[in-house]
């Protein structure tokens, strides 16, 4: 009896070595600094505040500094909502108040720098617009609705993606997490996929993204997330 018991137990503890191995394996390929902005985005985006919470102790004990946060909340009205990123901004007010009143002092991190005084914002933007999607944008919209490329260009890619205290890999985790969050935007999802792809991420850090979205948000989200790539792999490979 004693010896099947100490079998059983055995096989147990195995199991919850290899469930433990499997995780570590998936997440691996990204840092702990880049899982917190893959659960900040997503709840962010998805607006569940009390899960957004924990995500943002969790990424600022992983070392994320406050400025990267902040940055990552602000990027996110673009592709969220200013209503959702303003209540993750409001959420994040919030945790900074319980931590200093713990005592807790957090990195502040580095401000962005002055934008180029020799180009103007459309410029800029129409630069980082082309080197992240890999060529010129088209596409019918710009001749038909010219005030979105406008924006697009000039707001999205100048004067957010134009601010340097957040790199483009950083900023391409949470577009995606967010993106993977939300029902209805595939192709955005798809597009943000392939400028991972462009501005250095792996094809494992991809799919350790998506195990951060099964494990911290949830299945449905992570298996779509999943499709999407599984398609742009797909294209990218015919290229």
């Amino acid at each position: 009896m004693n010896t099947t018991i100490l079998a059983v137990t055995l096989a147990l503890m195995l199991s919850i070595v290899t469930i433990a191995e499997a995780q570590t394996v998936n997440t691996q390929a990204l840092s702990p600094k880049q899982q917190g902005i893959v659960a900040i985005s997503a709840f962010t985006a998805n607006g569940d505040q009390e899960k957004l919470k924990t995500a943002l102790n969790e990424g600022l004990e992983a070392g994320l500094t406050v400025n990267e946060i902040k940055e990552i909340l602000v990027q996110l009205y673009a592709y969220a909502g200013f209503p959702r990123s303003l209540n993750g901004i409001n959420t994040f007010i919030g945790v900074m108040e319980e931590r200093e009143q713990k005592g807790i002092k957090d990195e502040l991190g580095k401000e962005p720098s002055p934008m180029p005084a020799n180009k103007s914002i459309i410029d800029l933007g129409t630069e980082i617009q082309t080197r992240l999607i890999g060529a010129p944008a088209t596409g019918k919209y710009i001749a038909f609705a010219p005030a979105i490329d406008k924006f697009l260009k000039g707001h999205l890619f100048g004067d957010i993606f134009g601010r340097d205290n957040l790199d483009f890999q950083s900023r391409e985790i949470a577009t995606i997490s967010a993106l993977a969050s939300m029902a209805g935007v595939n192709p955005q999802l798809q597009g943000h996929f392939n400028v991972g792809f462009n501005v250095g991420l792996t094809l494992a850090q991809m799919r350790s993204l998506i195990s951060v979205l099964e494990l911290k948000v949830g299945k449905k989200e992570a298996d779509n997330a999943s499709a999407v790539l599984e398609k742009v792999i797909a294209a990218r490979s015919q290229k």
